[in-house]
C-alpha cells in the first residue's frame, strides 16, 4: 500500500479542519457585527420617520438608545470575531509550519534534496502564513455574506425592487472574482518560487561570503543574485497586476451596484413608493454593501494565494523519503559490531568490512567519494543499491533511522555549529546532566576556550562564522564525542588544525573512546597511528588491512593518501 501523499488541497482542508471551532466562532461573531452595521441605516431610517420627521422627542431617545444598544452590539461582535479568526489563523500557520519542520528533519531524508535552505525556509514561513490566513479568510468572507443577506432582507422589506438588485448583483460580483482569481493563483505560486529561489540564493551567498572575497567572486556572485532577483520582482510584478485586475474590476462593478441601489431607490422615493427615512436606509445600505463586497475581493485574493502555497507546502509533504522506515530498535546494550556485506552504493563494488566491538578502525580512501558513498551508508542517509549493513546483526533497513541515531553517530566533516555558547554547542546532542568537560579536553576545546574572551560561555555566531576553521573543527568534534554514542564515525575532523594539536587529538580520542566503537576515515597519519588498524579502500572495495605502520611500508596507494 502506497503512503498518502498530500496535495494542496488536503493542506487547506487540513489547515480549516484543525481550526474548524475557532472559524465558526469568529464567523458568528463577524456575521453578528455584519448584521448590527446594516440594521443601523435602516434604524437611521426608523428614526427619521417616527422622530424627526413628527418632532417626537420620546421617540428619539429611545431610538438613539436602541442605536447605541446595536452599536455596542456589533463593536463587540467585531472585536472577539475578529480575535477568534485571527487566532485560527496564527495556529494554523504555527500547525503547518512544525509540520514543515518535522517533514525536513525526518530522519529518513529526502525533502532537502534539490531545494536550497533558503527556499526550504520561505516555504516553512511565507506559505504557511498565507494558508494559515484562509482561515481568517473564511471567517471573513462568511460573515460579509451574511451581512449583505442581511441588507438584502433589509431592503426587500423596504422594497423588492431593491432587495432583487442585490440579490442579483450580488452573485454576479462573486462569479467574477473567482474568475478573475484563476490567474492570480497561478502568478502567485510563480511568485513565490521565484522568491523562495532568491531568499536562497542569498542566503548561500552570505554563507560562502568570506570565499568569495578571497576568490575574488564578488563580481559573479552579484551578477548571479541580480538575475535571479530580477526574475523574482518580474514574477512579483505579474501577479501584482492580476491582482490589481481582480481588485479594480470587482470594485468597478461594486460601484455599479451601489449606484444602481441609489438609482433604483431614488426613483422609488421620487414616486411615493417608499418614505424618507427609507431613502435614507436605501443609500445607507447602498454604501454598507461596498464593506462586505470589498472583503469578498480580498477574501478571493487571500484563497488564490492560500491554494498557491499549499500546493507548494504539499510538494515538500509528499517528497518520498531516501531511506526506508524500519521499525525496530537496537539491542541493548549496543555492542557496536559494524558489517558491510556485498555492499554497493555509488563508487563502492562489493564492499565486505567487519568492524569489531570497541575497535577503533581507521578507514584510508584513495578517492575521496568512495569516503564519502560509505558514510552515507552508514548513517543511513541513503541505504546501498546492493549488500547489506548490520549492527550487532540486525540490518540497519529493521531499524527505525530515529532510533539507529541513538546507537550510530556519523559525524561529517563539514559540521555546522549552532548560534549560542561553545559550551552549548558541545553539549547540543549529550546526555543531560552529562559534563561535556572530557569530550573537550579530548577534542582540543579547552586550549580554544583559554583564548576567547569568555571561555566556555563565549556565544558563537551563526554556522560558527566567529571562530577559525580549527576552532570549528575542534567544537565540532567535541559535540560528537560529548554526544557518547556506542558508534561513532568521525571523517576528517582534525584537516585544519596543527601537526602538535592535531597528535593531542589524536591521543584524546583513543582515551574517550576506549572500549567503544569508532571509526575514523580519514588520511591524517596522527588519527591513524592510534587505530587497531586500518582499512585500505581502494577502487570501491577494501584491498588490505593492517596497522598504519605496516600499510605505509607495503602500499604505493596506501603512502600517495597519506604521505601526500
Amino acid at each position: 500500500m502506497s503512503p498518502f501523499r498530500p496535495s494542496g488541497r488536503d493542506v487547506l482542508r487540513e489547515s480549516v479542519g484543525g481550526q474548524r471551532r475557532r472559524v465558526a466562532l469568529g464567523a458568528l461573531l463577524g456575521s453578528g457585527h455584519q448584521i448590527g452595521e446594516a440594521l443601523v441605516p435602516a434604524l437611521i431610517g426608523v428614526v427619521i420617520d417616527k422622530a424627526v420627521t413628527r418632532s417626537d422627542t420620546g421617540a428619539l431617545l429611545l431610538w438613539l438608545g436602541v442605536l447605541a444598544v446595536v452599536y455596542t452590539g456589533l463593536a463587540l461582535s467585531f472585536r472577539f470575531g475578529a480575535w477568534s479568526g485571527d487566532l485560527a489563523a496564527a495556529r494554523a500557520e504555527h500547525a503547518l509550519r512544525v509540520r514543515l519542520v518535522g517533514r525536513v528533519l525526518d530522519p529518513r531524508g529526502g525533502a532537502e534534496d534539490g531545494r536550497l535552505p533558503g527556499a526550504l525556509a520561505n516555504t516553512a514561513t511565507e506559505d504557511a502564513r498565507r494558508v494559515g490566513a484562509v482561515n481568517m479568510a473564511l471567517t471573513s468572507g462568511f460573515s460579509a455574506l451574511v451581512g449583505i443577506a442581511a441588507c438584502a432582507v433589509v431592503l426587500l422589506r423596504t422594497s423588492v425592487p431593491l432587495g432583487l438588485v442585490v440579490l442579483v448583483g450580488t452573485p454576479v460580483l462573486l462569479l467574477l472574482g473567482h474568475l478573475l482569481s484563476k490567474p492570480l493563483e497561478s502568478r502567485s505560486e510563480a511568485e513565490q518560487e521565484q522568491a523562495a529561489h532568491a531568499s536562497a540564493i542569498a542566503a548561500d551567498l552570505v554563507a560562502g561570503l568570506r570565499i568569495l572575497k578571497g576568490i575574488g567572486g564578488e563580481p559573479t556572485a552579484i551578477a548571479r543574485y541580480r538575475a535571479t532577483s530580477r526574475g523574482s520582482l518580474l514574477a512579483t510584478l505579474r501577479a501584482a497586476r492580476a491582482q490589481a485586475l481582480q481588485t479594480g474590476t470587482v470594485l468597478t462593478m461594486t460601484g455599479c451596484l451601489i449606484a444602481a441601489v441609489a438609482l433604483v431607490g431614488g426613483r422609488l422615493a421620487a414616486q411615493g413608493s417608499i418614505s424618507l427615512g427609507q431613502l435614507v436606509s436605501a443609500f445607507g445600505l447602498a454604501l454598507f454593501l461596498l464593506g462586505p463586497l470589498e472583503v469578498l475581493a480580498w477574501v478571493n485574493t487571500e484563497l488564490a494565494q492560500g491554494r498557491a502555497s499549499a500546493t507548494r507546502i504539499a510538494e515538500v509533504l509528499a517528497t518520498p523519503h531516501k531511506v526506508a522506515s524500519g521499525t525496530g530498535s537496537p539491542a541493548e546494550p549496543v555492542r557496536g559490531a559494524l558489517r558491510l556485506t556485498g555492499v554497493g552504493h555509488g563508487g563502492l563494488r562489493d564492499l565486505d568490512l567487519d568492524v569489531a566491538p570497541g575497535e577503533l578502525l581507521g578507514v584510508v580512501a584513495t578517492d575521496p567519494a568512495d569516503a564519502a558513498d560509505l558514510l552515507r551508508c552508514l548513517a543511513r542517509r541513503a541505504d546501498p543499491e546492493s549488500g547489506t549493513v548490520t549492527l550487532d546483526g540486525v540490518a540497519l533497513t529493521e531499524l527505525d533511522p530515529a532510533a539507529l541515531r541513538t546507537a550510530v553517530l556519523v559525524a561529517e566533516h563539514e559540521a555546522d555549529l549552532f548560534r549560542g555558547s561553545v559550551r552549548a554547542n558541545v553539549s547540543a546532542a549529550a546526555p543531560r546532566s552529562a559534563d561535556p568537560g572530557p569530550a573537550m579536553a579530548a577534542a582540543g576545546v579547552t586550549q580554544v576556550v583559554r583564548t576567547l574572551h569568555d571561555g566556555e560561555h563565549t556565544q558563537v555566531s551563526e554556522r560558527g562564522r566567529s571562530l577559525s576553521g580549527g576552532q570549528r573543527q575542534r567544537v565540532a568534534l567535541a559535540r560528537a564525542l560529548a554526544a557518547d554514542r556506542a558508534v561513532l564515525v568521525v571523517h576528517d575532523p582534525t584537516t585544519a588544525v596543527d601537526a602538535v594539536t592535531e597528535a593531542g587529538i589524536a591521543a584524546g580520542l583513543r582515551e574517550i573512546r576506549e572500549g567503544r566503537t569508532t571509526v575514523l576515515v580519514t588520511t591524517s597519519p596522527a588519527l591513524l597511528s592510534v587505530t587497531d588498524r586500518v582499512v585500505l579502500l581502494d577502487g570501491g572495495r577494501v584491498t588490505d588491512s593492517a596497522p598504519h605502520a605496516d600499510l605505509i611500508l607495503r602500499h604505493d596507494a596506501y603512502r600517495s593518501a597519506v604521505l601526500a
